[in-house]
């Protein structure tokens, strides 16, 4: 029996077991093209933190660019683990809320979407923008 038969299931991982199996196979990819995937993760990273202040998905962006660059880097894998659990960490916490807390938080939802709807009307907020 291999060492990787024995190991999990890939969906059986964590997220940071996850990006670590997958900095392996890429650390053996051909010098010319990690160079290609470093300018690309970083032309990504600076794309989507110029997205952030702008509506839409800057952050994803980023994580997307920090995720490429943790394959490459110490400091970005480390950056990319304390982020992944701490989603992990609140995920968990999600699955362990209580039927009260689920309750609760449907309701502050719901109450913040007709809070915005009525500022909307209201206010005369236009809800697409006009050009």
């Amino acid at each position: 029996m291999t060492a990787e038969s024995e190991s999990p299931p890939e969906h059986h991982l964590s997220l940071s077991e996850k990006l670590a199996r997958r900095r392996e196979r890429h650390i053996q990819r051909s010098m010319a093209y990690r160079v290609l995937f470093v300018i690309v993760a970083f032309a990504i990273l600076i794309g989507g933190i110029a997205l952030v202040p702008l509506p839409g998905p800057g952050w994803a962006i980023v994580f997307i660019g920090l995720g490429m660059l943790a394959l490459e880097f110490k400091w970005a894998e480390n950056l990319m683990e304390k982020i992944l659990d701490r989603l992990e960490a609140a995920k968990q916490s999600a699955a362990n809320a209580s039927p009260l807390q689920k309750a609760l938080g449907m309701a502050a939802a719901a109450v913040g979407i007709a809070a915005f709807a009525v500022a909307a009307i209201l206010w005369d907020i236009p809800l697409v923008p006009v050009l």
